[in-house]
């Protein structure tokens, strides 16, 4: 399988997220080979969507000239898009969200009606890409925080779809923590060879991952002691 990540962390490898991200593409490798790509986002020129639309009319071509064709082109040689980036007031960090944006050429200004909702006629072929989202806040639970990220990704990607939301994320670049984050990680893994197999989740799994490690008043406290 051919895997590209787009780490949308300014803090590239050193991101709280990675070390799940990492998890789980080690969980996939172990259940069979697969071709990995991580691009670091904030490492890359990305210039911002101007709504001119003319990609939409024109083929699929940006009038901007930047690394987005690129990344385009890698999106379109994949077979899994992963998008791994801590939650930003809700949502992704704005250079991930630059890239996101950009990817308007891929579809053209035509509409069809999927369902109860219209959504644009594609421009190019990336029927055999599915999609992972794996998002982690500094929040002790995931309530009321990873909703409008989730519920984004799912209207930007509404088949083949997975998202994994972890609280307390900063506890994995804490040494200190490993005796309650390396379990987790350990089920990331497991997270990764059932993707990787079925391209599914077990449902069990993923409620277990998407816990909080810690209790969450002990977790707001230590954090709070550090203020």
């Amino acid at each position: 399988m051919r895997i590209l990540v787009l780490n949308g962390s300014p803090k590239r490898d050193k991101s709280d997220v990675m070390h799940v991200t990492s998890a789980f593409l080690e969980g996939m490798k172990e259940a069979g080979t697969q071709e990995i790509e991580i691009i670091n986002v904030i490492d890359r020129h990305i210039e911002y969507c101007t709504g001119c639309f003319s990609c939409m009319h024109n083929g699929g071509t940006c009038f901007i000239e930047d690394d987005m064709k690129e990344v385009l082109e890698k999106i379109l040689e994949s077979d899994l898009l992963l998008l791994s980036f801590p939650l930003y007031c809700y949502g992704m960090p704005a250079p991930l969200k630059a890239v996101i944006d950009r990817v308007l050429p891929l579809s053209s200004m035509a509409m069809t009606k999927v369902g109860d909702r219209y959504d644009h006629v594609a421009q190019a072929d990336f029927s055999r890409l599915s999609y992972l989202m794996i998002s982690g806040c500094g929040f002790p639970n995931s309530r009321h925080n990873f909703e409008p990220a989730v519920e984004q990704f799912k209207l930007m990607f509404p088949v083949e779809h997975t998202c994994i939301t972890v609280p307390e994320s900063p506890m994995f670049s804490a040494p200190e923590a490993a005796p309650v984050t390396e379990p987790r990680l350990q089920l990331v893994k497991e997270a990764g060879r059932q993707y990787a197999a079925a391209r599914t989740i077990d449902e069990a799994l993923m409620e277990a991952i998407c816990s909080p490690m810690i209790p969450e008043e002990v977790y707001a406290s230590i954090v709070n002691s550090g203020v």
